[in-house]
């Protein structure tokens, strides 16, 4: 599982961390009981401070989303909450809508936005997913 984090978003890179960790255990991508990279392994694939990546982990664990295993590591808790197929179709619906939103917002017609998120896709989250280009 690949984490990527933006320092230009305005957003402390933790929370950030926190609301991508939460995003894919509610959509099934991270299971109850897996397991997840160490705070050094992960620290040192996110190019962040140590401190980021356990002040994330803590507040997950404290929210019920992670248990730490002394000695084990740290897992997806069996309580963590998951999306239904239908809650993941109504997020992204609102993702979207974001989307349609910033593209008028900068004169950016459908086909050119088609284009992009084409490009994007291809660029490597086509493949994370799984999906086809459609």
């Amino acid at each position: 599982m690949r984490f990527d984090l933006s320092p230009s978003d305005g957003v402390p890179l933790y929370l950030q961390l926190i609301r991508r960790i939460q995003y894919e255990i509610a959509a099934g991508r991270l299971q109850p009981g897996e397991q997840l990279p160490s705070v050094r392994k992960l620290s040192e694939q996110l190019v962040v401070n140590p401190n980021t990546v356990v002040r994330a982990y803590r507040e997950l664990e404290r929210e019920g989303n992670l248990i730490t295993r002394p000695g084990a590591g740290v897992y997806v808790s069996d309580t963590a909450p998951q999306l239904s197929r239908r809650e993941q179709h109504a997020r992204l619906v609102g993702e979207v809508d974001a989307l349609l939103a910033h593209a008028s917002d900068l004169e950016v017609g459908l086909e050119e936005l088609l284009q992009l998120v084409r490009l994007r896709w291809r660029k490597g989250f086509g493949a994370r997913s799984g999906g086809s280009e459609g």
